[in-house]
């Protein structure tokens, strides 16, 4: 694949991940490598990566992504705005929602899972500090997607376990001080007849020199 076509079909797999098929230490490894050399603020590279292969945490993770997901299906979700009958994420609803009841109720059984981490704990971080720490996870973790499609592999950023956070990284000791940033859970695919998605065209959301300037 072209650096374009990784680049436009990487997406969020959940129907497709292949939770059958191991995924050998190495290749997640590999993925890894590929991820510390994003650009990190000021290249203080305050990433770690916690990579969870054993049945006992996935577990400890899973059920505590079910418990977020279902706050977020119940309370976050219904005071979302609504999109435009001529939106794409409007024909795109129903199959988002569907997938991700999917991987709520499998997730115990994807073959690995990595929970990318920040030094810092960033709640009440001033608007600078904590950008500069989300923009240095971000590229990292985005890159680890890259390279794991690349090779065959789906994953999908999730966040809903947060809600959580707390609970799990006491139960997997990670340290006081260290922000769990997402969940990423990773398997080969299905297929790899990805495609690029419906979105709002890069125009509608651009402004040059001035806000709302097109």
């Amino acid at each position: 694949m072209t650096p374009d076509e990784v680049l436009t079909t990487t997406r969020s797999v959940r129907k497709r991940l292949d939770f059958d098929r191991p995924v050998p230490r190495e290749v997640i490894e590999e993925c890894l490598e590929i991820a510390v050399q994003a650009p990190s603020g000021s290249n203080r590279q305050t990433w770690s990566f916690l990579v969870l292969t054993d049945p006992e945490p996935k577990k400890i993770v899973a059920d505590a992504y079910r418990k977020g997901f279902q706050t977020y299906a119940t309370q976050i979700v219904p005071h979302l705005p609504a999109f435009a009958a001529d939106d794409p994420r409007t024909h795109q609803a129903a199959a988002v929602t569907e997938s991700a009841i999917y991987l709520a109720q499998r997730m115990h059984e994807v073959p690995a899972m990595v929970i990318p981490c920040i030094e810092g704990k960033l709640d009440r971080a001033p608007l600078a500090e904590a950008a500069a720490q989300w923009g240095t996870i971000a590229p990292a973790v985005w890159s680890f997607m890259l390279a794991l499609r690349s090779r065959g592999l789906g994953s999908s950023w999730t966040t809903v376990h947060l809600l959580h956070e707390r609970e799990v990284s006491q139960a997997l000791g990670i340290p006081e001080g260290i922000s769990q940033a997402a969940l990423i859970p990773l398997a080969y695919t299905k297929g790899t007849d990805f495609k690029p998605a419906g979105r709002i065209p890069a125009r509608q959301l651009t402004s040059w020199n001035r806000w709302s300037q097109r």
